[in-house]
């Protein structure tokens, strides 16, 4: 009988299989027969959407008012509202730990410590930053990002650069994992200097791996590496923007009226309801300090037997109550960077912007691959990515759409604009300026609420600063059927050819 279910088994996995590999459906502009050698091979997938990488939350795209809703105590008006839309996108549940950050510097040191050390040193995190010359905290330089007590603590000291780089790393990491268990490729320990597995390399056949199996070629009735028209490989780990991370943080879709209106009962000051930082439902938790911050002066923690916060100077990711996103610690506990080079946005700066209102972004630097005479790319560098150069302005000049290659101080900054930064003078702000976001350990109430901003230098570092990682979300914004506004009662099929 156990023989028999197997078979059984086995035959339906084979026919599932063969099924969608001989699919009699047929184009509906051409008639022809999709994924059959006998019509030419051409591959239509049965796609179910793409899939949510490892710590990543989908955060369902939509219109809000970005910028400041307390009153503005700094007096910078560098954040004035305005309206704007953001699409779907994905975003770290948490911050990016001590934990994943060594797990990064491990790696790093395995694949190129040997040949190349400088690429290790330049991932290690500035553990300085918690010194300050009439405060001990030496103790700290030490143990906070290797003790394994602070496993689970945001990690810090580490520069906006810095972060891209793990970004960059996290994306090859999880690529080459999912590749592993579809059984593609089998797993390399070994991969040294340039011979490690990079996604755009591999999509671009430069680099093989250990393969397992590779994919049916529909075409040729052989094998075939994975393509990027698979949809099997996640795009990529980024730094969120600055208007993505806010959206995220403001989480507004908690106080939507009902889900038939585009209504939401009340704005917030805060990630949460209310004008306090303490739980305000009359229950156990009532009173409780809703984020890791900085009470008043000298007061980081609350007193011995009350801990207001249970934290200093950090905490455990996870400590406090999630926003209605399920992301948290967007208020409080570190500061996180940003994609966005900043500019104080004012409401004259805003009339140059203000058609910029859907995904608004400033830090562009156009780049396209390096490629050879054969219009290939051409041989990847000695870590293992595929080589890129920036779009200079001469080659975009008959686009309507951009005329600028890297316009990261378009329209502010640039030769176009009345703004000049002098920097080191009159202003600290400068093209490697990086906006960050939410508040940390050390600030006062005000920073935590997420239309606030500031900035430092992109390859600065700091105790209060940590990051998490957002990925684009490609195609429908919703996994949801509701998130269809409009669905025919009629579906229409396509003439099938006798």
């Amino acid at each position: 009988m156990k023989n028999l279910l197997k078979s059984g088994v086995i035959l339906v996995v084979v026919a599932l299989l063969l099924g969608s590999c001989s699919s009699n459906e047929r184009s509906g502009s051409t008639g022809w027969k999709y994924n059959d050698q006998k019509w030419g091979g051409f591959e239509k997938l049965d796609y179910q959407g793409q899939a949510t990488g490892p710590n990543l939350v989908l955060v369902e795209g939509g219109t809000y008012t970005m910028g400041i809703t307390d009153q503005d105590v700094t007096y910078d008006w560098n954040n004035v509202p305005r309206r704007v839309t953001v699409t779907s996108f994905y975003i770290d549940e948490t911050e990016v730990t001590n934990l994943d950050y060594r797990e990064y510097l491990f790696w790093v040191d395995r694949v190129f410590g040997e040949s190349y050390p400088e690429v290790f040193q330049k991932a290690l995190p500035d553990t300085l930053v918690w010194r300050e010359e009439l405060a001990f905290n030496e103790p700290m330089v030490e143990t906070y990002f290797r003790h394994p007590s602070y496993d689970n603590y945001p990690v810090v000291g580490v520069s906006w650069l810095q972060a891209n780089d793990y970004c960059r790393w996290r994306t090859d990491r999880v690529n080459e994992m999912i590749l592993i268990e579809k059984g593609i490729l089998n797993p390399n320990p070994e991969q040294k200097d340039e011979d490690n597995f990079n996604s755009e390399s591999y999509l671009v056949g430069q680099y093989e791996g250990n393969v397992r199996k590779n994919l049916k070629d529909i075409r040729t009735g052989g094998e075939r590496r994975v393509r990027f028209e698979d949809g099997i490989l996640l795009p990529e780990y980024r730094l969120p923007t600055e208007a993505e991370w806010e959206y995220a943080a403001w989480a507004l879709r908690g106080n939507q009226v009902s889900e038939k209106d585009e209504l939401i009962s009340d704005r917030r000051i805060y990630a949460w309801n209310g004008n306090t930082v303490r739980y305000q439902k009359r229950d156990k938790q009532q009173g409780f300090i809703l984020a890791n911050f900085k009470r008043s002066g000298g007061d980081y923690m609350g007193m011995a037997g009350r801990l207001n916060d249970n934290a200093c100077p950090t905490a455990q990711v996870r400590s406090y109550p999630p926003n209605d996103y399920g992301l948290y610690d967007m208020a409080g506990n570190v500061n996180e960077w940003t994609l966005d080079i900043y500019r104080p946005l004012t409401s004259t700066t805003l009339r140059d912007v203000e058609n910029q209102d859907l995904n608004p972004f400033r830090g562009n630097k156009f780049q396209q691959k390096q490629l050879d005479e054969e219009g290939k790319p051409v041989e990847k560098d000695s870590l293992g990515r595929v080589k890129y150069r920036y779009v200079e302005d001469d080659e975009v000049a008959n686009r309507e759409n951009y005329k600028v290659g890297q316009p990261f101080n378009f329209l502010d900054g640039d030769q176009q604009s009345q703004a000049f930064y002098d920097y080191g003078q009159h202003t600290l702000v400068s093209d490697k300026a990086r906006v960050f976001k939410g508040g940390s350990w050390a600030d006062r109430a005000f920073w935590l609420s997420p239309g606030t901003r500031r900035f430092k230098d992109e390859d600065k570092a700091d105790r209060t600063i940590g990051f998490r990682c957002a990925m684009v979300r490609v195609g429908a914004p919703t996994d949801e059927p509701s998130g269809i506004a409009f669905k025919s009662k009629k579906k229409s099929k396509p003439k099938r050819y006798k």
